[in-house]
C-alpha cells in the first residue's frame, strides 16, 4: 500500500491526476481487480506531499494508529511572521516533524534557523532521517506517539 500511496501522491501533487476523478472512476469499477486498494490509497493521499520519504514516514505513522498529520503547513510565530513549513504537522500538539532527505547537508545553517525560530515561538520540532524510517520504524511511530502525548497531558 505504501508504494501505492507514494506514487499517487507524487502523481497528484505534480497535478498529473485528479483525485475526483480517480474517485469518480473507482465508484463506477467496483468489479475491477484493485479498485478496492485504489479507494484505499486515495484515502491515504496527500498531494501536498512533496517527496516518497515524506510520504512514507506520514503512512509509517498512520498506518501505526496515530492521527493523521497535515503535511507543508505555514507555520507562524504570535506576530504572524512566517517561521516554517514543515513536511508533516500536528496542530493540537504543535509538533513539526521533518524528513531530512540526501539535501540536509547542504542546507543544514538554514535548517538549523528554521528549527531554532520553531522552538522559540513554542513548537516541538522532531527530524527523522531514511536511516530512522527504514530501519526502526518502530522507534519512530513511538516517539511521535510519545510527543504527541506529551503535548496533550500539558493541557
Amino acid at each position: 500500500m505504501t508504494d501505492a500511496v507514494a506514487m499517487l501522491d507524487t502523481a497528484l501533487h505534480g497535478r498529473l491526476v485528479n483525485s475526483g476523478r480517480l474517485r469518480d472512476w473507482a465508484s463506477t469499477h467496483t468489479g475491477y481487480r484493485g479498485v478496492r486498494r485504489l479507494k484505499r490509497a486515495l484515502e491515504l493521499a496527500d498531494p501536498a506531499a512533496e517527496s516518497v520519504m515524506e510520504t512514507r514516514l506520514r503512512l509509517l505513522l498512520v498506518l501505526a494508529g496515530l492521527p493523521h498529520p497535515r503535511s507543508q503547513v505555514s507555520l507562524r510565530d504570535d506576530f504572524g511572521l512566517f517561521l516554517a513549513r514543515p513536511d508533516l504537522y500536528y496542530h493540537d500538539a504543535r509538533l513539526a516533524i521533518e524528513y531530512d532527505g540526501a539535501t540536509h547537508r547542504e542546507s543544514l545553517a538554514a535548517d538549523n534557523r528554521r528549527q531554532n525560530r520553531l522552538i522559540d515561538a513554542g513548537y516541538r520540532l522532531l527530524r527523522f532521517t531514511a536511516g530512522d524510517v527504514l530501519d526502526d520504524p518502530a522507534a519512530v511511530v513511538s516517539m511521535v506517539g510519545r510527543a504527541l502525548q506529551a503535548r496533550h497531558a500539558m493541557r
